[in-house]
């Protein structure tokens, strides 16, 4: 008979792991950092476009989810509910970048291949959640929390960027 000290661990696909986390630390300290640059910029709101507004809405909705999701049950209603939130804030502010182009004369820039990425994603996303197909959809939640809003966030802040501007100006 096995017991508890000689028995395989075995985890569920829904076990919240290290690296999910780490994804979560990130997107409550990249929460915290836009929330700080947003406070800070209070002088400029007034000249910035609804694009941004916009913008920065559905990406902070996306970014105080995301600790949430990865931390919480998995499966249940209310991570269904949630997740289609989280994934509609995903896909807006996707579709959103589409209309920002400032950093490259009116053109579109190297972000915006990131923002193709996430509109394609989003449905993987969706489809692999339906199909319940746990690991396709825990790896594209993933990949879209580290690319699409660490990675992503992290580079506002440096090259004159406005909520860099606003953090550090």
């Amino acid at each position: 008979m096995a017991t508890a000290a000689n028995s395989p661990i075995r985890h569920s696909p829904l076990a919240v792991t290290p690296f999910d986390r780490l994804l979560a630390a990130g997107a409550v300290a990249m929460a915290v950092v836009l929330a700080l640059a947003v406070a800070r910029g209070h002088d400029d709101w007034a000249r910035i476009p609804a694009v941004i507004w916009f913008h920065l809405a559905t990406i902070a909705v996306a970014m105080v989810l995301t600790p949430v999701m990865l931390l919480r049950r998995r499966g249940d209603r209310l991570h269904r509910r949630l997740g289609w939130v989280w994934a509609g804030a995903m896909f807006l502010t996707a579709i959103d970048t589409l209309f920002i182009r400032g950093i490259n004369r009116g053109g579109f820039s190297i972000i915006h291949l990131l923002s193709i990425w996430t509109i394609i994603q989003v449905p993987v996303i969706i489809l692999a959640a339906r199909r319940h197909d746990a690991a396709r959809h825990k790896s594209a939640v993933r990949g879209m929390v580290l690319g699409a809003l660490l990675v992503a966030g992290f580079f506002t802040l440096p090259f004159g960027r406005l909520l860099g501007d606003w953090l550090f100006g």
